[in-house]
Protein backbone atom coordinates (compact mmCIF):
# COMPACT_ATOMS: atom_id res chain seq x y z
CA UNK A 1 0.00 0.00 0.00
CA UNK A 2 1.51 3.35 -1.00
CA UNK A 3 2.15 6.01 1.59
CA UNK A 4 -0.12 9.06 1.60
CA UNK A 5 1.17 12.17 -0.11
CA UNK A 6 2.10 15.32 1.81
CA UNK A 7 -1.12 17.13 0.80
CA UNK A 8 -3.15 14.11 1.96
CA UNK A 9 -1.34 14.04 5.32
CA UNK A 10 -1.97 17.75 5.81
CA UNK A 11 -5.65 17.24 4.96
CA UNK A 12 -5.92 14.41 7.49
CA UNK A 13 -4.31 16.55 10.19
CA UNK A 14 -6.72 19.37 9.37
CA UNK A 15 -9.67 16.98 9.82
CA UNK A 16 -8.38 15.87 13.23
CA UNK A 17 -7.63 19.47 14.23
CA UNK A 18 -11.21 20.51 13.45
CA UNK A 19 -12.54 17.79 15.73
CA UNK A 20 -10.21 19.13 18.45
CA UNK A 21 -10.94 22.82 17.74
CA UNK A 22 -12.40 23.40 21.23
CA UNK A 23 -9.03 22.37 22.66
CA UNK A 24 -6.65 23.94 20.13
CA UNK A 25 -8.18 27.39 19.59
CA UNK A 26 -8.03 28.46 23.26
CA UNK A 27 -4.35 27.49 23.21
CA UNK A 28 -3.58 29.38 19.99
CA UNK A 29 -5.83 32.39 20.64
CA UNK A 30 -6.16 32.42 24.45
CA UNK A 31 -7.84 35.84 24.66
CA UNK A 32 -10.68 34.73 22.41
CA UNK A 33 -14.14 33.45 23.26
CA UNK A 34 -16.74 31.19 21.76
CA UNK A 35 -19.64 33.02 20.12
CA UNK A 36 -22.16 30.57 18.73
CA UNK A 37 -20.29 28.37 16.26
CA UNK A 38 -17.26 30.67 16.00
CA UNK A 39 -14.15 31.37 18.03
CA UNK A 40 -13.77 35.16 18.04
CA UNK A 41 -10.45 36.68 19.06
CA UNK A 42 -7.91 39.41 18.54
CA UNK A 43 -5.57 38.94 15.59
CA UNK A 44 -2.29 38.54 17.46
CA UNK A 45 -0.31 38.74 14.22
CA UNK A 46 -1.17 42.39 13.61
CA UNK A 47 -1.56 43.48 17.22
CA UNK A 48 -5.34 43.80 17.19
CA UNK A 49 -6.56 45.69 20.27
CA UNK A 50 -9.88 43.95 20.77
CA UNK A 51 -11.78 40.90 19.60
CA UNK A 52 -14.39 41.10 16.91
CA UNK A 53 -12.72 41.20 13.51
CA UNK A 54 -10.96 37.82 13.65
CA UNK A 55 -13.12 34.71 13.60
CA UNK A 56 -12.67 30.94 13.21
CA UNK A 57 -15.56 28.66 12.28
CA UNK A 58 -15.89 25.69 14.62
CA UNK A 59 -17.83 23.83 11.92
CA UNK A 60 -15.50 24.17 8.94
CA UNK A 61 -12.22 25.55 10.30
CA UNK A 62 -12.42 28.51 7.93
CA UNK A 63 -10.93 31.68 9.41
CA UNK A 64 -10.59 35.27 8.34
CA UNK A 65 -9.79 38.77 9.51
CA UNK A 66 -12.43 41.23 8.34
CA UNK A 67 -9.94 44.09 8.85
CA UNK A 68 -7.30 42.43 6.64
CA UNK A 69 -8.72 40.56 3.68
CA UNK A 70 -5.32 39.05 2.88
CA UNK A 71 -5.59 37.09 6.15
CA UNK A 72 -7.87 34.09 5.61
CA UNK A 73 -7.73 30.34 5.21
CA UNK A 74 -9.80 27.21 4.87
CA UNK A 75 -8.68 25.04 7.80
CA UNK A 76 -6.87 25.00 11.14
CA UNK A 77 -3.55 23.93 9.64
CA UNK A 78 -3.40 27.12 7.59
CA UNK A 79 -4.48 29.07 10.70
CA UNK A 80 -1.58 27.78 12.79
CA UNK A 81 0.80 28.42 9.88
CA UNK A 82 -0.45 32.03 9.76
CA UNK A 83 -0.21 32.57 13.51
CA UNK A 84 3.29 31.12 13.77
CA UNK A 85 4.62 32.39 10.45
CA UNK A 86 5.59 28.94 9.21
CA UNK A 87 4.72 26.61 6.34
CA UNK A 88 1.67 24.37 6.32
CA UNK A 89 3.77 21.21 6.54
CA UNK A 90 5.48 22.49 9.67
CA UNK A 91 2.12 23.50 11.15
CA UNK A 92 0.63 20.10 10.34
CA UNK A 93 3.54 18.36 12.01
CA UNK A 94 3.10 20.52 15.12
CA UNK A 95 -0.60 19.61 15.33
CA UNK A 96 0.19 15.96 14.68
CA UNK A 97 2.56 16.02 17.64
CA UNK A 98 0.21 18.02 19.90
CA UNK A 99 -2.69 15.61 19.32
CA UNK A 100 -0.43 12.53 19.30
CA UNK A 101 -1.87 11.44 15.97
CA UNK A 102 1.22 9.65 14.69
CA UNK A 103 0.37 10.43 11.07
CA UNK A 104 3.91 11.48 10.27
CA UNK A 105 6.62 8.87 10.50
CA UNK A 106 9.49 9.81 12.79
CA UNK A 107 13.16 9.00 12.66
CA UNK A 108 15.46 10.04 15.51
CA UNK A 109 12.74 12.34 16.81
CA UNK A 110 12.46 14.32 13.55
CA UNK A 111 9.46 14.24 11.28
CA UNK A 112 10.12 12.46 8.00
CA UNK A 113 7.37 13.25 5.52
CA UNK A 114 7.04 11.09 2.41
CA UNK A 115 8.81 12.19 -0.72
CA UNK A 116 6.60 14.22 -3.05
CA UNK A 117 6.05 12.50 -6.36
CA UNK A 118 6.51 14.31 -9.67
CA UNK A 119 2.79 14.04 -10.35
CA UNK A 120 1.99 15.56 -6.93
CA UNK A 121 4.48 18.37 -7.54
CA UNK A 122 3.00 19.24 -10.93
CA UNK A 123 -0.55 19.11 -9.55
CA UNK A 124 0.42 21.33 -6.63
CA UNK A 125 2.12 23.89 -8.89
CA UNK A 126 -0.84 23.96 -11.26
CA UNK A 127 -3.20 24.50 -8.34
CA UNK A 128 -1.06 27.37 -7.05
CA UNK A 129 -0.99 29.02 -10.49
CA UNK A 130 -4.76 28.77 -10.73
CA UNK A 131 -5.13 30.31 -7.27
CA UNK A 132 -2.80 33.19 -8.17
CA UNK A 133 -4.72 33.89 -11.38
CA UNK A 134 -8.06 33.95 -9.56
CA UNK A 135 -6.59 36.21 -6.89
CA UNK A 136 -5.22 38.65 -9.49
CA UNK A 137 -8.59 38.76 -11.25
CA UNK A 138 -10.33 39.51 -7.96
CA UNK A 139 -7.78 42.23 -7.13
CA UNK A 140 -8.35 43.90 -10.50
CA UNK A 141 -12.12 43.84 -10.01
CA UNK A 142 -11.82 45.36 -6.53
CA UNK A 143 -9.45 48.08 -7.80
CA UNK A 144 -12.08 49.04 -10.39
CA UNK A 145 -14.76 49.20 -7.69
CA UNK A 146 -12.46 51.26 -5.45
CA UNK A 147 -11.94 53.80 -8.25
CA UNK A 148 -15.70 54.02 -8.81
CA UNK A 149 -16.47 54.65 -5.14
CA UNK A 150 -13.61 57.15 -4.84
CA UNK A 151 -14.90 59.18 -7.77
CA UNK A 152 -18.47 59.33 -6.45
CA UNK A 153 -17.42 60.31 -2.91
CA UNK A 154 -16.98 63.89 -1.69
CA UNK A 155 -14.16 65.37 0.44
CA UNK A 156 -14.45 64.17 4.03
CA UNK A 157 -16.28 66.36 6.53
CA UNK A 158 -13.87 67.74 9.18
CA UNK A 159 -16.70 67.23 11.71
CA UNK A 160 -16.94 63.50 11.04
CA UNK A 161 -17.18 61.72 14.45
CA UNK A 162 -14.09 59.59 13.81
CA UNK A 163 -11.94 62.59 12.85
CA UNK A 164 -13.16 64.50 15.90
CA UNK A 165 -12.45 61.52 18.16
CA UNK A 166 -8.92 61.23 16.76
CA UNK A 167 -8.41 65.02 16.66
CA UNK A 168 -7.08 64.94 13.09
CA UNK A 169 -7.94 66.80 9.88
CA UNK A 170 -9.41 64.91 6.90
CA UNK A 171 -6.34 65.26 4.67
CA UNK A 172 -6.99 63.34 1.46
CA UNK A 173 -9.89 61.28 2.81
CA UNK A 174 -13.27 61.18 1.12
CA UNK A 175 -16.72 60.36 2.43
CA UNK A 176 -19.73 58.49 1.10
CA UNK A 177 -23.28 59.77 1.48
CA UNK A 178 -23.96 57.27 4.24
CA UNK A 179 -21.19 58.85 6.30
CA UNK A 180 -18.41 56.29 5.93
CA UNK A 181 -14.91 57.66 5.41
CA UNK A 182 -12.80 56.32 2.54
CA UNK A 183 -9.08 55.81 3.12
CA UNK A 184 -7.23 55.23 -0.19
CA UNK A 185 -4.87 52.26 -0.40
CA UNK A 186 -2.26 52.49 -3.13
CA UNK A 187 0.26 50.24 -4.81
CA UNK A 188 2.91 51.69 -7.14
CA UNK A 189 1.07 54.99 -6.95
CA UNK A 190 -2.28 53.54 -8.11
CA UNK A 191 -5.48 53.18 -6.08
CA UNK A 192 -6.15 49.46 -5.52
CA UNK A 193 -8.37 49.27 -2.44
CA UNK A 194 -10.23 51.32 0.16
CA UNK A 195 -10.60 51.18 3.91
CA UNK A 196 -14.03 52.19 5.21
CA UNK A 197 -14.32 53.86 8.64
CA UNK A 198 -17.72 54.56 10.15
CA UNK A 199 -18.68 57.05 12.85
CA UNK A 200 -17.95 54.53 15.62
CA UNK A 201 -14.47 53.80 14.27
CA UNK A 202 -15.28 50.35 12.86
CA UNK A 203 -13.03 49.60 9.90
CA UNK A 204 -13.07 47.21 6.98
CA UNK A 205 -11.54 46.88 3.53
CA UNK A 206 -13.27 46.16 0.24
CA UNK A 207 -13.85 42.42 0.26
CA UNK A 208 -11.35 40.53 -1.86
CA UNK A 209 -9.09 43.52 -2.44
CA UNK A 210 -5.33 43.70 -2.17
CA UNK A 211 -4.04 44.67 1.28
CA UNK A 212 -0.53 43.21 1.54
CA UNK A 213 2.03 45.74 0.35
CA UNK A 214 -0.50 48.55 -0.03
CA UNK A 215 -0.26 51.89 1.78
CA UNK A 216 -2.10 55.16 2.27
CA UNK A 217 0.07 58.26 1.62
CA UNK A 218 -0.01 61.59 3.43
CA UNK A 219 2.10 64.37 1.92
CA UNK A 220 4.61 64.13 -0.90
CA UNK A 221 8.14 62.77 -0.90
CA UNK A 222 10.35 65.43 -2.50
CA UNK A 223 14.15 65.39 -2.60
CA UNK A 224 16.06 64.58 0.56
CA UNK A 225 13.54 64.24 3.36
CA UNK A 226 12.35 62.07 6.20
CA UNK A 227 9.54 59.62 5.45
CA UNK A 228 7.60 58.07 8.31
CA UNK A 229 5.95 54.65 8.00
CA UNK A 230 3.30 53.69 10.53
CA UNK A 231 0.33 51.36 10.97
CA UNK A 232 -3.04 53.16 11.11
CA UNK A 233 -4.26 56.21 9.21
CA UNK A 234 -5.02 58.30 12.32
CA UNK A 235 -1.49 57.65 13.57
CA UNK A 236 -0.16 58.78 10.19
CA UNK A 237 -2.30 61.92 10.21
CA UNK A 238 -0.97 62.78 13.68
CA UNK A 239 2.65 62.27 12.60
CA UNK A 240 2.13 64.34 9.45
CA UNK A 241 0.56 67.21 11.41
CA UNK A 242 3.26 67.27 14.09
CA UNK A 243 6.34 66.81 11.89
CA UNK A 244 5.32 68.18 8.49
CA UNK A 245 7.02 65.12 6.97
CA UNK A 246 5.39 62.76 4.48
CA UNK A 247 3.92 59.58 5.91
CA UNK A 248 2.75 56.28 4.47
CA UNK A 249 0.31 54.19 6.50
CA UNK A 250 0.67 50.41 6.21
CA UNK A 251 -2.74 49.86 7.88
CA UNK A 252 -1.57 46.98 10.10
CA UNK A 253 1.55 45.64 11.78
CA UNK A 254 1.86 42.68 9.44
CA UNK A 255 2.17 45.02 6.46
CA UNK A 256 4.91 47.29 7.87
CA UNK A 257 7.83 45.30 6.53
CA UNK A 258 6.47 45.00 2.98
CA UNK A 259 5.68 48.72 2.79
CA UNK A 260 9.02 49.73 4.29
CA UNK A 261 10.94 47.64 1.75
CA UNK A 262 8.84 49.10 -1.08
CA UNK A 263 9.62 52.64 0.07
CA UNK A 264 13.32 51.85 0.33
CA UNK A 265 13.42 50.50 -3.22
CA UNK A 266 11.37 53.40 -4.57
CA UNK A 267 13.23 56.24 -2.86
CA UNK A 268 16.69 54.80 -2.27
CA UNK A 269 19.17 56.16 0.29
CA UNK A 270 18.18 59.78 -0.39
CA UNK A 271 15.20 59.44 1.93
CA UNK A 272 15.52 58.80 5.66
CA UNK A 273 12.99 56.10 6.47
CA UNK A 274 11.62 56.08 10.02
CA UNK A 275 9.29 53.34 11.26
CA UNK A 276 6.90 54.93 13.78
CA UNK A 277 5.92 51.77 15.60
CA UNK A 278 2.97 50.97 17.83
CA UNK A 279 3.88 50.00 21.40
CA UNK A 280 1.39 47.23 22.20
CA UNK A 281 2.31 47.08 25.87
CA UNK A 282 -0.74 45.07 26.90
CA UNK A 283 -0.44 42.49 24.12
CA UNK A 284 1.58 39.35 24.66
CA UNK A 285 5.01 39.76 23.09
CA UNK A 286 4.23 43.36 22.06
CA UNK A 287 3.56 42.57 18.37
CA UNK A 288 3.67 46.26 17.39
CA UNK A 289 7.30 46.57 18.49
CA UNK A 290 8.26 43.25 16.95
CA UNK A 291 6.78 44.21 13.57
CA UNK A 292 8.32 47.69 13.64
CA UNK A 293 11.77 46.36 14.51
CA UNK A 294 11.61 43.77 11.74
CA UNK A 295 10.52 46.39 9.22
CA UNK A 296 13.33 48.75 10.25
CA UNK A 297 15.93 46.01 9.98
CA UNK A 298 14.71 44.86 6.56
CA UNK A 299 14.56 48.38 5.08
CA UNK A 300 17.64 49.85 6.79
CA UNK A 301 15.40 52.36 8.57
CA UNK A 302 15.29 54.07 11.93
CA UNK A 303 12.54 53.17 14.39
CA UNK A 304 10.79 55.31 17.00
CA UNK A 305 8.07 54.69 19.57
CA UNK A 306 5.84 56.94 21.67
CA UNK A 307 7.44 58.19 24.89
CA UNK A 308 4.78 57.64 27.51
CA UNK A 309 4.20 59.95 30.47
CA UNK A 310 4.50 58.12 33.79
CA UNK A 311 0.75 58.28 34.40
CA UNK A 312 -0.34 57.27 30.88
CA UNK A 313 -2.64 54.19 30.82
CA UNK A 314 -1.12 50.99 29.51
CA UNK A 315 -3.87 50.70 26.88
CA UNK A 316 -2.30 53.60 24.93
CA UNK A 317 -0.17 52.24 22.11
CA UNK A 318 0.39 54.65 19.19
CA UNK A 319 1.31 58.26 18.44
CA UNK A 320 -2.32 59.30 18.06
CA UNK A 321 -3.06 57.89 21.52
CA UNK A 322 -0.13 59.92 22.88
CA UNK A 323 -1.38 63.10 21.20
CA UNK A 324 -4.90 62.61 22.58
CA UNK A 325 -3.59 61.88 26.08
CA UNK A 326 -1.38 64.95 26.16
CA UNK A 327 -4.21 67.15 24.89
CA UNK A 328 -6.68 65.74 27.41
CA UNK A 329 -8.93 64.33 24.68
CA UNK A 330 -8.32 60.63 25.16
CA UNK A 331 -11.39 58.57 26.03
CA UNK A 332 -10.93 55.08 27.46
CA UNK A 333 -11.86 52.32 25.07
CA UNK A 334 -12.06 54.54 21.99
CA UNK A 335 -11.23 52.92 18.62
Amino acid sequence: MSKPSIPELIRRVADHALRAADTLLPEWLPEGARQGREWVARNIVRGDRCAGSFGVSLDSGRWNDFADTSAHGGDLVSLLAYLQGCGQLEAAQAIDQRLALGLFERTNGAATPPRESEADRLAREAHLREQRERLEQRHRAVATEAARLWEMARPADPQHPYLLAKDVVPGNLRQLRGGRLLVPLCLDGHLVNLQFIDGQGAKRFLTGGRVKGTYSPLGRVEGRCRLFICEGWATGATLHAHTGCPVVCAMNAGNLKAVAMTMRVRHGPEVDLVIAGDDDRQSKGNPGRIAANRAALAADALVVYPEWPANAPLELSDFNDLHLWRSGKYQEGQP
